[in-house]
C-alpha cells in the first residue's frame, strides 16, 4: 500500500508525535562528626536512611513513561516515595548518598535541582560526585519535570508543581537520612529470580555473540543483589536490585501508582515493618531499584497488562511480591562486607565520542553521532505499551517513502552515521537551538564497601549492561557480581543496546540515540572513570550541561477557580457509604471537592479511613495505601465543579468496628485564594 500524499499539517503533527514518543531547606548546624575508625564500636560505617513523598499533580497532568497524550492523571492509587541512604566511612571521612525514587526517570533537571538544594544546606558535604539519584521507572506517575522538550511534549510542557514535589521530596529524604546517621553494618547477598521478567526483544538479543547469550540462559537477567543495613542491633533497611520494567500497570491507567517495585517497597515497609508514612518518624526503608532492565518486561505473556493474570493491578502486586519474597530470602543470608565508600563522576558529550577499537566489535575506531530518533521508537514496545499506530519495530533503512511523507530531513552524513536506523528526527541537531534530547551526560561509579554501582543515565539492555559491568570489573579488579549497572540514574537518554542489537532496530535499538557505537562509547568512558576510582586519582570531569530552567514552556491550562455543586459545600458528601459492610467488600464515598493541583499535599493525604477507638477517630489508612483509591472527576468545566470518589477495598483482616471516610482538599476562588477544607462521611460498620 502506497503512503498517503504528504501534507504540511501532517508533517508538523508527525514531528510532534515523534518527539513525544520519547518517552526548601535553609542551612542547619554542621553535620554529625565522623567518629574515628576505632570509635565506631557497633560497626564499620555510619548508616542513615529516610523516606519522603515525591507525588506530583494528581489530576489533569500527562503521565510519564508511555508518551500517550490521552494518559492524564485522575487521582492516586498509591503515593510515590523517595528512599535515601547515606553511608559514611569513619576511617576516611568520606560519604556517599544513594537515592531511589518511584519515578519514571531521573532527568538532569531533577539532579540539578536536588544538588543545588543540598549545597545550600550542607555546603560541599554532598555534591555532584557523591550523590547518586535513581528511579524505579514506574510509568504511572505525573510527567513534565524534564528540561528537554522530547520528554515533556506529551505532557504539554514543563509542570512546575510536579517538578517541585519531586525535588523537594528527594531533598527531604536525603535530609532525613543525614539526620538518621548512626554506627552500623552493611551486609551483601545475591540470588536469582526467574519468574518476574521476560525478554521483550528476543529478536535483538539473539543477535549477540554466544558469550553474551550464555550469560543469560533464559534470555533474562535473573540476578538480584541485596544490601542489608543495620544500625547497631536494629534492622534499618535494604536495597534490592533486580532488572524488570516497572510496567505491570498499562497506559490505560490514570491513577498515580509506583507499580510492582513500589508495591514491594510498601509491603516490606508498611505491612511487615509497621512503617506509617504520615507519622514522619524513622523506620525501615526498603528500596527496589532497577538495573539493566531495557529489554526486561514484567508482562510475562508479552502483551500489556498480561501475565501472570489479566488484571494489571493484580499483576503489579504479584510481580512486586515475587521481588519482595526473593529479596527477604537473600536479606536473611547476606554476609557482612567491608571496604570504604567512594565515588567518581565525569560529564561526557555522548554525541561526540571517538571510540577506540578496543571497545568496538570490529576492532576499528568509530564515533558516536548527534542524537536521532528512529522510526522504531514510535512503535513503542508492543509488549509493554505500543505508541504511535502505523510504525512497527524492526523498521530499517531505506524507508524513503515514509521519511518523504513526513517531510523530515536528516542530513545524509547523520543518516550514514546512524545506519541502519530509520532516522526520523535529528534531535541532536535541533538541540543546538532548543534542548530536545540531552547531549552531555553524567557517568558515575559509586563504591559502597565491596559493591560498585555504575550509574547509567538510560535504559541498558541486559547484554549491554553485562558488557559495561565486565569493563568496569576488569578495571577495578573485582568479581563481576560486585559490579551492578544502576539504570535510570542521574539523567535520561533513552536506550542503550549492543551494536548487534542496534542492527535489528527493534524499539530499543531505534531509541538508542547516539548511534551504533553508543555502548562502546559508554564502555570506554566508564573504564576511564573506574581507573580513577581504582587509583584514587583526580578525574577530568568535563563540562556539566547548562541549566535550562529558564527556557521552559507550558501549554497546560491551570486551575481557574473551583465551585461546589449546587446545594453542597466543599467537603460535602454527595454519595454516602452504605450503613454497613462485610469484610471483602468495597466502600465508596463521593465528596464535593476542589482541584488537586491547588495543593499536591506532599507529605499529606487526600483521604483517611478512620476507625472509632474509645470515642476518638483514629486514622488507619490514607491515600498511600494499597487498598484505597482517590479519584478526581471534573463535573462541569464552565462552573468549576468537581467531585472526589474515594474507595476502600476492605481487607479480610480488617478489625471489625465503626469507620468513616474523610476527604481533605483545597479550593481556589476567583481571586486566586486557596483554602483547605475537610469533609467526613457518615459512620458505617465493618463486620
Amino acid at each position: 500500500m502506497s503512503p498517503p500524499t504528504p501534507r504540511r499539517s501532517r508533517s508538523r503533527v508527525a514531528i510532534l508525535a515523534v518527539v513525544a514518543a520519547l518517552g526548601a531547606a535553609s542551612f542547619t548546624a554542621p553535620p554529625p562528626a565522623l567518629a574515628s575508625a576505632g570509635a565506631a564500636a557497633d560497626g564499620e560505617y555510619l548508616v542513615g536512611r529516610g523516606i519522603a513523598d515525591v507525588t506530583g499533580e494528581a489530576a489533569e497532568t500527562g503521565m510519564m513513561g508511555y508518551s500517550s497524550f490521552d494518559q492524564k492523571t485522575s487521582g492516586i492509587h498509591q503515593r510515590l516515595r523517595s528512599r535515601a541512604f547515606v553511608v559514611a566511612d569513619p576511617a576516611t571521612g568520606k560519604r556517599v548518598v544513594y537515592v531511589n525514587a518511584d519515578l519514571a526517570m531521573v532527568f538532569q533537571s531533577v539532579r540539578q535541582g536536588v544538588i543545588s538544594r543540598l549545597k545550600e544546606r550542607y555546603g560541599s558535604l554532598y555534591g555532584e560526585e557523591n550523590v547518586l539519584l535513581s528511579a524505579t521507572h514506574t510509568h504511572s506517575g505525573p510527567g513534565g519535570y524534564s528540561h528537554d522538550v522530547a520528554y515533556n511534549l506529551s505532557v504539554l510542557g514543563f509542570q512546575s508543581g510536579t517538578y517541585r514535589a519531586i525535588v523537594d521530596g528527594m531533598v527531604e529524604s536525603v535530609v532525613k537520612a543525614h539526620e538518621d546517621l548512626k554506627p552500623g553494618t552493611i551486609s551483601l547477598g545475591t540470588g536469582t529470580l526467574t519468574n518476574a521478567s521476560v525478554n521483550r526483544s528476543r529478536t535483538a538479543f539473539d543477535r549477540n555473540p554466544a558469550a553474551d547469550r550464555a550469560a543469560f540462559p533464559g534470555a533474562v537477567d535473573p540476578a538480584m543483589t541485596v544490601l542489608r543495613f543495620r544500625q547497631g542491633d536494629k534492622e534499618a533497611g535494604a536495597i534490592s536490585w533486580f532488572a524488570t520494567h516497572n510496567t505491570s500497570i498499562t497506559n490505560k491507567n490514570t491513577l498515580i501508582s509506583p507499580d510492582n517495585k513500589g508495591y514491594a517497597s510498601y509491603s516490606w515497609e508498611h505491612d511487615l515493618e509497621g512503617v506509617r508514612y504520615l507519622d514522619n518518624t524513622p523506620g525501615f526503608v526498603a528500596a527496589f531499584p532497577n538495573t539493566n532492565a531495557g529489554d526486561m518486561s514484567p508482562n510475562l505473556n508479552l502483551k500489556p497488562g498480561s501475565g501472570p493474570t489479566e488484571d494489571e493491578f493484580e499483576n503489579a502486586r504479584i510481580i512486586g511480591e515475587r521481588q519482595l519474597d526473593k529479596a527477604r530470602t537473600i536479606y536473611r543470608s547476606a554476609e557482612p562486607i567491608s571496604g570504604g565508600v567512594d565515588s567518581r563522576l565525569a560529564y561526557v558529550d555522548m554525541e561526540n565520542v571517538t571510540v577506540d577499537g578496543a571497545y568496538t566489535p570490529d576492532g576499528q575506531e568509530h564515533r558516536t553521532c548527534p542524537a536521532v530518533v528512529g522510526a522504531s521508537t514510535l512503535a513503542g514496545s508492543v509488549e509493554d505499551g505500543p505508541a504511535i499506530p502505523g510504525f512497527n519495530e524492526g523498521t530499517r533503512t531505506p524507508i524513503a517513502s515514509i521519511i518523504d511523507a513526513l517531510h523530515v530531513d536528516t542530513p545524509s552524513w547523520l543518516a550514514t552515521c546512524q545506519y541502519p536506523k530509520a532516522s526520523l528526527v535529528p534531535t541532536g541537531l535541533l538541540s543546538n537551538v532548543h534542548p530536545v534530547t540531552p547531549k552531555i551526560l553524567p557517568l558515575q561509579i559509586m563504591k559502597i564497601g565491596e559493591l560498585h554501582l555504575v550509574a547509567g543515565p538510560g535504559e541498558f539492555t541486559i547484554a549491554s549492561g553485562l558488557r559495561v559491568r565486565r569493563t568496569v570489573a576488569e578495571q577495578l579488579g573485582v568479581p563481576l557480581d560486585r559490579v551492578l549497572l544502576q539504570g535510570y540514574a542521574n539523567s535520561y537518554s533513552q536506550y542503550v543496546t549492543t551494536p548487534e542489537e542496534y542492527d535489528s532496530q527493534q524499539y530499543e535499538g531505534g531509541s538508542t540515540l547516539y548511534g551504533r557505537y553508543t555502548l562502546p562509547a559508554y564502555q570506554q568512558e566508564y573504564a576511564r572513570v573506574a581507573a580513577s576510582l581504582r587509583d584514587g586519582s583526580e578525574l577530568d570531569r568535563g563540562t556539566a550541561p547548562p541549566d535550562e530552567s529558564g527556557r521552559q514552556f507550558n501549554f497546560q491550562t491551570g486551575v481557574v477557580y473551583d465551585n461546589p455543586p449546587p446545594g453542597t459545600a466543599f467537603g460535602g458528601v454527595m454519595t454516602p457509604p452504605d450503613p454497613s459492610y462485610a469484610r471483602g467488600r468495597t466502600a465508596t464515598v463521593e465528596f464535593a471537592t476542589g482541584h488537586p493541583k491547588n495543593n499536591v499535599r506532599r507529605g499529606g493525604t487526600f483521604l483517611e479511613v478512620q476507625r472509632l477507638v474509645n470515642g476518638k477517630w483514629v486514622r488507619t489508612l490514607d491515600d498511600g495505601d494499597w487498598r484505597t483509591t482517590y479519584r478526581w472527576t471534573r463535573i462541569n468545566g464552565l462552573t468549576g465543579t468537581s467531585k472526589a470518589t474515594i474507595t476502600w477495598d476492605i481487607g479480610a483482616d480488617t478489625t471489625p468496628g465503626t469507620y468513616r471516610i474523610v476527604h481533605h482538599g483545597d479550593s481556589k476562588n476567583l481571586l486566586g485564594k486557596i483554602t483547605p477544607f475537610t469533609g467526613a462521611s457518615p459512620a458505617f460498620t465493618v463486620s
